[in-house]
């Protein structure tokens, strides 16, 4: 996966990443473009050094996961002249969320000055919601799921964009 997200972004393939997307994505980046050759999520291993990618501080004692995830309607603050924000027409956005990691806060400042854009966060700036790849036709990760609002009739936001910037991409437009 890791290696599909560094071919898109660095051969400018536009490249969509839902939830574990983005996490993807901030691995890539933090091993790519940071030199992190370690960067990984503690998802797949927990006691890993690098872990850019790390279970809710809400979830450390949590042993039993049953409904404890982050899941639901949030609201997201989303960065005027962003992709994400043309895609919506809008700063605040509301997409429903089901995951337990996110953007480790501790590389969140270091992935900024690399250049990383972050495009998006919880309403309150806490959390991570979304990013985007410099100088790059499409690139864009989500924390949420807009799949889950999006239908065949009425496609979401960025699946519109996507589909139509991988068309562009691909000369069909």
């Amino acid at each position: 996966m890791v290696q599909t997200v560094r071919h898109a972004r660095v051969n400018k393939i536009p490249c969509f990443g839902i939830c574990l997307g983005l996490q993807i994505m901030v691995i890539e980046y933090c091993r790519t473009i940071l030199g992190i050759d370690n960067a990984d999520s503690s998802e797949f291993r927990p006691e890993g050094d690098n872990s850019v990618i790390s279970l809710l501080e809400e979830q450390v004692d949590v042993t039993a996961y049953g409904g404890t995830m982050r899941l639901g309607l949030s609201e997201s603050v989303v960065q005027e002249g962003t992709k994400i924000h043309k895609a919506y027409g809008n700063t605040n956005i509301f997409e429903r969320h089901r995951h337990r990691y996110e953007v480790s806060n501790s590389y969140r400042e270091s992935l900024k000055e690399a250049g990383l854009v972050i495009s998006g966060t919880t309403s309150d700036g806490s959390l991570v919601e979304s990013v985007e790849w410099p100088d790059h036709p499409w690139g864009v990760g989500v924390q949420f799921h807009p799949e889950f609002r999006s239908t065949p009739i009425e496609a979401g936001p960025l699946f519109r964009d996507f589909i139509y910037n991988s068309l562009k991409n691909s000369g069909k437009i």
